[in-house]
């Protein structure tokens, strides 16, 4: 029996798989082939561009926080200035707008009472007269029965009106109120010119004079 021969090669040396890389390329379902590199790439990559940008939009929020200090500087400075100069000139022109109001106001109620106070002055002028003659007759013992009720009445009407009747004896001589119609001479017993008899009663309304008082005035003796 003859031994077999070795069969030959084929024309290149076969690979020792013991020497070189494997025959076989590493199964897709390996846990360490190309594939799973391929995987991880683009999950990195992603991670890259999400922490790329994370940084941008942090640069871009600091951009625009930067921008609105800027804005608030702005406003601090020279506009903040123009706003406040604005309001102290609309304030002082309120302030100015109210003091005239406030003058008109008391200027237009002035002229009121004015005008009342002249009405009345220019319808009992007339009247004072009328007292005269019913102050007469109280001193001569005439007003009696009806006419001294109409009298009364007369009186109390004029004063609620705001007449009111001065000049009495004694009272020291004052031009204002006073018309002094004849002197009769230095009394010891006064330290200035005094009214030593009313011919007519004084009548004033409010602070003006309707009619001064006609009397008679007495010196001191030292004058």
């Amino acid at each position: 029996m003859t031994d077999r021969p070795d069969e030959p090669t084929t024309g290149t040396e076969a690979y020792d798989p013991t020497e070189g890389e494997p025959t076989a390329a590493p199964s897709p379902e390996g846990g360490s082939g190309f594939g799973d590199a391929a995987g991880e790439a683009p999950e990195q990559t992603e991670v890259e561009e999400q922490v790329a940008g994370d940084v941008v939009a942090g640069d871009d929020a600091g951009t625009a926080e930067d921008r609105g200090r800027e804005g608030v500087d702005g406003v601090d400075g020279d506009e903040q200035s123009s706003m406040r100069a604005a309001i102290a000139d609309l304030t002082n022109d309120l302030q100015r707008l109210q003091a005239e109001y406030a003058n008109y106001r008391k200027r237009v109620e002035r002229d009121r009472q004015l005008v009342a106070e002249t009405a009345a002055y220019k319808a009992l002028t007339p009247v004072v007269e009328v007292l005269d003659t019913i102050d007469r007759a109280k001193e001569h013992g005439e007003l009696e029965g009806g006419f001294k009720a109409v009298a009364d009445q007369l009186e109390r009407v004029v004063a609620a009106a705001g007449l009111v009747r001065f000049g009495e004896p004694g009272d020291a001589f004052d031009p204002t109120f006073h018309e002094a119609l004849s002197h009769l001479g230095a009394d010891p017993d006064v330290q200035v010119t005094t009214v030593k008899h009313v011919a007519k009663g004084g009548y004033r309304l409010g602070e003006r004079v309707v009619r001064a008082a006609q009397v008679l005035v007495v010196d001191p003796a030292d004058a």
